[in-house]
């Protein structure tokens, strides 16, 4: 069976009703907030609005929790090298996984990422090394792999998107700054 996966992350760290406000079911909500205390009760909350919403939802890096919330896959961050999750196939859950390089690129393949993110597309405050267009587009072309476009991306940018060799983008900061509801991915086509 071919499962379905979204054109469209959100990086969250925290539960904010805004995301879940827009009608488009084309998106995917990933969780990484390492350092919470109160991460399982947080889980708790986006799962239960990603399922009324029919969001797809990836736990990252915590197979457990991603198991006990039933979540639809884990998110495997670059710095995450253990391949340990070929039994996760197993149990019908989808492996995203990011990157930064080739050789992180090569690693999230070994470890069975059906998407990888790759970042920083544009330039981002925490890195001094970003892809650009034509680093990403080669990186992606010379990978058989599904890539998902990272890092950079704003209201400026956002256009250069459909410049790329990807099956869709993700962000972090840019649905932070505005209400979701009047975001340019959620606006309708």
């Amino acid at each position: 069976m071919h499962k379905y996966l979204p054109s469209t992350f959100v990086f969250l760290d925290e539960y904010d009703k805004q995301i879940f406000k827009n009608n488009i079911t084309d998106i995917g909500i990933i969780y990484r907030n390492y350092k919470s205390k109160q991460r399982e009760t947080e889980l708790t909350k986006i799962a239960k609005a990603c399922r009324k919403k029919r969001f797809k939802f990836y736990v990252s890096n915590d197979v457990r929790l991603a198991t006990k919330l039933k979540a639809d896959g884990i998110y495997v961050p670059a710095f995450n090298k253990i391949n340990l999750f070929n039994n996760l196939q197993n149990k019908n859950f989808e492996i995203l996984g990011s990157a930064h390089n080739q050789k992180e690129i090569n690693e999230k393949i070994n470890q069975n990422c059906k998407i990888i993110f790759l970042s920083p597309l544009f330039n981002v405050k925490k890195s001094k090394y970003y892809l650009d267009i034509y680093k990403f587009n080669f990186l992606t072309l010379s990978n058989k792999s599904n890539f998902i476009a990272l890092g950079g991306i704003n209201l400026k940018n956002i256009r250069k998107l459909k410049m790329l060799h990807a099956k869709g983008f993700a962000g972090i900061s840019i649905f932070k700054k505005k209400p979701a509801f009047k975001r340019p991915v959620f606006l309708k086509k």
